[in-house]
């Protein structure tokens, strides 16, 4: 497989937090890994894989990454998140690398996007150097309300109804999920997909109507 050389850029004058968005298998957590490798390279002394590489003071480095559960110890999928969550909410300092990959995927969506979004307001105000893998595209509006939060994505392109990934990451959040053509890859039947498809349709048409009759709406006052 030929490796795609991406630069990555975490300051406290620019962009202390970067969230990253796009499709599954587009390579945000290998983003996540491999940056958590360069430094700890670096900190022991290390040659590391780059043309260049500037790495401040790192006291530690914290993930919250992959799903599973401790069925042994009582815990879910979702406990254990938010136990490591909360591991790096109270000890991260501002010398800390974070990485989050994925917060609130085990619950609903509301309690899933809400926990996400006081996450990654909290590290911004810890001011910890943060990579925030996300697929609630609501969360690349953070920038608009905290200037040291940036986006980027991992590009993807559609081929018919495939779709190739580049793995090239680029400025800016993703336009979507790709995840039909995602499990279409897996091996999801075919007939599976279609349904889906016809449902994310209807979804999109009821929550396009919404928007559409909450503009035409009368203020009451």
């Amino acid at each position: 497989m030929t490796y795609i050389p991406n630069d990555l850029l975490l300051n406290r004058e620019d962009q202390q937090i970067i969230m990253i968005t796009g499709p599954n298998m587009s390579g945000k957590s290998a983003i996540l890994r491999q940056t958590a490798l360069i430094v700890l390279l670096a900190c022991v002394g290390s040659f590391v894989p780059a043309d260049q590489a500037h790495i401040g003071t790192i006291d530690r480095i914290f993930t919250r990454i992959g799903a599973s559960d401790d069925l042994a110890s009582g815990r879910s999928t979702f406990m254990v998140e938010m136990t490591e969550t909360a591991d790096i909410l109270n000890n991260a300092t501002r010398d800390s690398l974070v990485l989050m990959d994925e917060i609130g995927r085990g619950t609903s969506t509301y309690d899933g996007l809400a926990l996400a979004w006081a996450v990654a307001r909290e590290l911004a105000g810890i001011g910890a150097y943060t990579l925030f893998a996300t697929h609630y595209f609501e969360l690349t509006t953070l920038p608009e309300e905290y200037p040291g939060i940036g986006n980027v994505h991992l590009d993807a392109v559609e081929h018919g109804e495939g779709i190739v990934f580049l793995h090239a990451v680029k400025d800016g959040p993703a336009n979507q999920s790709y995840g039909l053509q995602v499990a279409a890859l897996a091996g999801v039947p075919r007939k599976v997909i279609e349904r889906a498809r016809q449902r994310l349709r209807e979804l999109e048409d009821n929550a396009r109507r919404h928007a559409e009759r909450e503009q035409l709406q009368m203020p009451l006052f």
